[in-house]
């Protein structure tokens, strides 16, 4: 059955081909969008991705009247829009805590003192809110450490010893429920939505939904935002005859999941009925380096450059975190479709039809973290 469908964030990345499988399925589709100048430049109209078959509302989250405006008469709410970039987020800390906490708070002001239609409630949350993933110690047990310590940091010791014995730890797959320990104001921000949106969901009945996304790929991922994914980021790079910078040593692992499979996870969420208050991982559930990242799209694009491997290493940076996906699985019969592989190879084939309609900024991003003292040298 048709259903009317508001997505706040819509035109980004993410969004747009949550857009492309909700027209398909045949649902009304509304979306809710700023057009950020950092990921859609200075257009100042959807993007050519964007479908045309939904209905398009250029305004911020902040701006409560037009929220509502378009609030009212929808049935479902994916809320997508957040200002995005961990290191950005350290010096501008009004601004991320503008649109993701307070806009955030709109929408479920909203909610709570208007009169609408809304039913469900979907909220994209961040694996960043766990900070550091889960470890074990062989001897010790399942451990949750906290950042790692400068001192080991400036001698190039990466990974992580047992407070208790000194062994090195071992990552493991993170569940949901890890503690959480945000290390940037960008995952404090994400823990807000995620938390407040619970909280006024289990308080007035709202069927509400938090899906901590893993660290999403594919294509229509801004290439120019030095302060998006690091795919992106590393094909931004490349495009501009430039290597990537790795940071540490570039054995730092992530789970890196297509966006098509954050869609499907979306879409599920929507369609079953045991989701209401639930967290779920969204992810692949398996751990690729940010070296390999590296090395794989250079090998892919034929291309003779080498990544910078720094040593150099950032404020806030965690060493390992992988999605333990059991949960979505069982629940929601999530099953990630995309491969490794294959995903790489659809976001090369998008990235080679953007040559010449992107500035690679990463080196500009990189002076402005370190002229705020995030970023360390060894020495």
């Amino acid at each position: 059955m048709s259903k009317k469908i508001l997505i706040i964030g819509g035109a980004g990345f993410i969004g747009s081909h949550l857009v492309d499988f909700l027209v398909e399925k045949g649902h009304d589709v509304i979306v809710f969008d700023n057009l950020e100048e950092q990921v859609h430049g200075k257009i100042g109209k959807p993007p050519e991705y964007l479908n045309k078959n939904i209905k398009f509302i250029k305004e911020n989250i902040t701006n409560y009247d037009n929220l509502y405006s378009a609030v009212k008469d929808v049935e479902i709410i994916f809320h997508l829009a957040a200002a995005v970039g961990v290191g950005q987020s350290m010096y501008q800390i009004a601004k991320y805590i503008e649109n993701n906490t307070m806009g955030t708070a709109n929408i479920l002001d909203i909610l709570v003192n208007k009169e609408h239609n809304v039913k469900k409630l979907i909220i994209a949350s961040s694996m960043s809110i766990y900070g550091e993933g889960k470890y074990k110690c062989e001897s010790c047990g399942d451990m949750y450490p906290k950042l790692r310590e400068i001192d080991d940091l400036k001698t190039s010791f990466w990974e992580f010893k047992c407070k208790n014995c000194g062994k090195q730890l071992t990552s493991l797959p993170t569940d949901e429920e890890k503690p959480l320990d945000s290390t940037s104001i960008y995952a404090m921000s994400k823990k807000h939505q995620e938390e407040m949106s619970l909280l006024i969901g289990e308080t007035y009945g709202i069927d509400t939904t938090a899906l901590r996304l893993f660290n999403v790929y594919g294509s229509r991922q801004a290439l120019s935002n030095p302060y998006t994914g690091v795919c992106a980021i590393f094909c931004s790079n490349l495009l501009s005859g430039n290597p990537p910078i790795i940071f540490e040593d570039g054995l730092q692992s992530r789970d890196f999941v297509h966006v098509k499979d954050i869609c499907q996870s979306l879409i599920l969420s929507m369609e079953k009925s045991q989701v209401k208050g639930e967290i779920f991982n969204v992810g692949s559930g398996n751990p690729i380096t940010i070296k390999k990242i590296a090395d794989t799209l250079i090998e892919k694009m034929n291309l003779g450059i080498k990544p910078i491997i720094t040593n150099k290493f950032r404020k806030g940076d965690i060493r390992h975190c992988i999605a333990d996906i059991s949960k979505i699985r069982q629940k929601l019969g999530y099953r990630p479709k995309i491969s490794f592989e294959d995903g790489i190879e659809e976001l090369i084939h998008w990235v080679k039809s953007q040559v010449g309609k992107i500035q690679d900024k990463s080196k500009k991003a990189l002076e402005q973290l370190e002229n705020k003292g995030l970023i360390y040298n060894q020495t």
